[in-house]
């Protein structure tokens, strides 16, 4: 394939590229939810939740990719294989626009995930080359910013895409926004791995890589803080369609809830990136948890009281997603800070653990939806609440303090 070599973008070039590849996994999900009845009409699906496996069937395959491509990046370096994940994640979409069974559908989903899942990984390894502690964080905060007009735009455009057109015409979309990226990415982002630190495919090497990466308690502890975050955000994905269409009767205003609720999400992404530098990943991390988690419970509470309504459900589902927002970036980034001299390797099996993990879990939640919002809100609350003790153990008991380190996390 052509490769020209690019110059080093300026810093908010670069934070613009690497939040448009973040958003091809979101919006491969986010764009398909309007058009779960029309999937499940076309293919003839007799359980109204089975259209859920859409995005089941993304997820696996983005999770198990993840086990290869950071030993990958390590050795080869990060740019050829975002080039080839952009270039391979159009292809499978467009295979996915023309699926002639559900089978098939999930198939091309497998490997569309996969595919994506080799651009998301280079995200944030690239990200690792160039960035440290706080400044890390502030840049992917940055990202995140640009990357919630995924789930704010994502449905909409899946809604508008059916006034029009069939719901495949949706893949034909996200096969254009892939090889669009593909175009950017080839002509504009050189390659960050030094060198020197390219890592050689050995046994001995990958033995020693992922001992690094599962002996080291950060690392374990807020990888699987976020997995059990990724299993509640997933389940809500998975169930949300069917709450505004079923609980609530008002499936068209599904886009513009989604986005009301993914506008808080962007917006406690931007307040992330200007208060991380003073008070640092910890303390704000902590705090964005425990908001998710004490907002589970009491949405809980509202719906078994009987008082759930689409107002009640929007506005805590979106400081839920605020809390989440505030805990999700800067976990990653934790969990990613000693890891430096295996970047590659850790973003794989940190992101593929927490993807796969995350994956089960919302499936279970979204499976289990039963034409109320309290099967989500018990998993919600549930999810909170192992990732607190998981992080309390990590700690040591010392939540919401940050550590005198030089990098200061």
């Amino acid at each position: 394939m052509f490769s020209p070599t690019p110059k080093n973008p300026s810093q908010r070039e670069f934070v613009f590229l690497i939040a448009s590849v973040m958003m091809i996994v979101a919006f491969a999900i986010d764009a398909m939810l309007p058009a779960f009845p029309a999937i499940g009409k076309a293919y003839g699906l007799s359980d109204i939740n089975q259209p859920q496996l859409v995005i089941t069937a993304l997820m696996i395959g983005y999770g198990f990719a993840q086990f290869f491509v950071g030993t990958l990046a390590d050795r080869y370096g990060r740019r050829g294989i975002m080039i080839w994940s952009l270039f391979g994640y159009g292809v499978m979409s467009l295979l996915a626009a023309i699926a002639p069974s559900f089978d098939m559908l999930l198939a091309a989903r497998v490997a569309q995930g996969a595919f994506g899942a080799g651009a998301r990984v280079m995200v944030t390894s690239a990200v690792r080359d160039r960035y440290v502690g706080r400044q890390m964080a502030q840049v992917m905060s940055l990202a995140g910013v640009i990357f919630m007009a995924a789930p704010i735009l994502a449905p909409a455009m899946g809604q508008l895409i059916l006034e029009f057109a069939p719901w495949r015409w949706i893949f034909g979309v996200l096969a254009l926004i892939g090889f669009l990226l593909w175009l950017w990415v080839l002509f504009r982002l050189p390659e960050s791995l030094d060198p020197a630190n390219a890592k050689e495919i050995s046994l001995h090497q990958l033995r020693t890589s992922w001992v690094a990466v599962f002996t080291d308690r950060q690392s374990n502890g807020y990888s699987f803080a976020t997995a059990c975050m990724t299993g509640a955000l997933f389940g809500y994905l998975m169930s949300v369609q069917q709450i505004f269409d079923i609980v609530f009767k008002a499936p068209d205003f599904l886009a513009w809830g989604f986005a009301i609720m993914a506008a808080g999400m962007a917006v406690a992404s931007l307040i992330n990136s200007a208060i991380v530098m003073r008070f640092g990943m910890r303390l704000v991390g902590h705090l964005g948890l425990t908001v998710f988690t004490v907002t589970a419970g009491i949405h809980m509470l509202v719906t078994v009281s009987g008082h759930e309504t689409l107002v009640s459900f929007i506005i805590l589902q979106m400081v839920m997603m605020m809390g989440f927002s505030f805990a999700a970036a800067n976990f990653s980034a934790m969990a990613m800070e000693n890891m430096g001299d295996v970047a590659g390797t850790a973003s794989s099996l940190q992101g593929s653990f927490s993807t796969i993990a995350g994956a089960l879990f919302g499936t279970f939640i979204g499976q289990s939806f039963n034409g109320t919002t309290l099967p989500i809100y018990l998993g919600f609350f549930a999810c909170g609440c192992l990732a607190l003790a998981a992080l309390f153990v990590t700690e040591g008991g010392r939540l919401f303090v940050a550590r005198n380190a030089p990098q200061e996390i």
